[in-house]
């Protein structure tokens, strides 16, 4: 990865997420040939797969949740150094392992999250990642196998109560 910038945290208002705003250099690099995923390396401590998004006014920025910024203890206008590279990985997010062995032992959910869509698959997969615990993690990571398995596949429908 290469050697990091200076971005300063920003935040667009109350209760909105916080971010970093890339320059036309940055942009240009990060979205040839339509890619929009990227891996961020943050004051060389903490590795964030993120999308580029785009506001309605054109400023191009990748957003930073509030917990990846209690890890780091950030706030609004803290100085950090990124490293901002094009995400080369299969799915473009950390798969906890949990979920890769649920998925490794159980073939037919295996089966129907490989037919998903990339984005649905990280939808399931950032389900998973919301959960501390390694065992509400393995309970999360079962819900969603029999939930692929009754032909259930939106990661909103997943954890939805009825179905």
């Amino acid at each position: 990865m290469k050697t990091g910038k200076a971005y300063t945290i920003q935040k667009f208002g109350a209760g909105y997420m916080h971010y970093i705003e890339l320059n036309s250099e940055d942009v240009k690099r990060l979205t040839a040939g339509g890619n929009k995923r990227v891996v961020c390396r943050i004051n060389n401590k903490l590795e964030l797969h993120a999308a580029v998004m785009k506001t309605k006014e054109g400023m191009y920025y990748v957003m930073i949740g509030a917990k990846y910024l209690k890890q780091l203890n950030l706030t609004m206008n803290s100085k950090v150094t990124v490293a901002i590279e094009i995400d080369k990985s299969e799915l473009q997010i950390n798969i906890p392992e949990e979920f890769a062995e649920v998925m490794a032992t159980d073939s037919r959910a295996k089966e129907v999250f490989d037919s998903l869509t990339a984005g649905n698959k990280r939808g399931l997969i950032a389900l998973v990642n919301m959960v501390k615990s390694s065992d509400k993690k393995i309970e999360r990571a079962l819900l969603i196998a029999e939930k692929l398995k009754a032909g259930i596949t939106s990661p909103q429908k997943v954890m939805a109560r009825k179905t």
